[in-house]
């Protein structure tokens, strides 16, 4: 019998090479690693779910936003969410009126009024947004400084055993190679999720601009019941 077989064997039985085992035979600060990117993964997904609940409301008030004012009826004050803030923003305006500005002035404050109020709901939506721009940036490269690490240490290993075998290198080398695996697993959802949702809030913001412009024109140019009665509410 090769008395080399042994070691090596004893070796190979000796690592669980299953995720929780890498993860509980890893050394502390690739350990540390490991547990920095799984709570990044988690605090992205909690943002990810968050802002579709959001953006998907978001969604529905921009729709009922256009067809109120694509209505050409009464304004209604009683829209929710972004539409309602905007809608009372335009509205606070219109009735602070001087009547020595100009209907293009007039409308020009009218819109501004509205965009302000719509740039801190955007804002709203933005929030968390970072975070995954940061996650999906970061990771990768936090988690190789893991697999460096890791491996540093497997190299220290060989020098301090004399023993080139690969049993002894390899459960060293996966354990370091998992960080990099886990970072790669934090990044690309946060990357491609970002893209998402930043769109998703880009396309929102411009279909409420849209429709700021026409109720804008509209309030500057309405002196009439439709608008005076929107405007007492």
């Amino acid at each position: 019998m090769d008395p080399t077989s042994v070691p090596a064997g004893a070796v190979a039985q000796a690592h669980d090479m299953s995720f929780l085992g890498l993860f509980l035979q890893a050394d502390p600060i690739v350990k540390g690693v490991m547990i920095l990117l799984v709570v990044a993964s988690l605090a992205c997904w909690t943002v990810v779910f968050e802002k579709m609940v959001r953006l998907a409301a978001a969604k529905r008030q921009a729709k009922a936003f256009e067809a109120m004012v694509r209505s050409e009826g009464t304004i209604d004050t009683g829209q929710k969410g972004i539409a309602g803030h905007v809608v009372r923003a335009g509205l606070d305006a219109w009735r602070d009126q001087d009547t020595s500005e100009s209907r293009a002035e007039r409308r020009e404050r009218i819109e501004r009024a509205m965009k302000g109020a719509l740039g801190v709901e955007v804002k709203r939506l933005q929030g968390g947004l970072p975070l995954l721009a940061t996650s999906g940036s970061t990771a990768p490269f936090v988690g190789l400084f893991g697999t460096v690490w890791g491996i540093m240490n497997s190299f220290s290993s060989i020098a301090k055993s004399q023993d080139t075998s690969l049993a002894v290198v390899a459960p060293g080398i996966a354990e370091a190679l998992f960080a990099t695996a886990i970072g790669l697993v934090v990044a690309i959802p946060a990357v491609m999720a970002y893209n998402k949702l930043s769109g998703d809030v880009a396309r929102i913001q411009s279909g409420f601009v849209s429709c700021i412009a026409v109720l804008g024109n509209r309030l500057a140019r309405d002196r009439g019941p439709h608008a005076r009665a929107a405007a007492a509410e």
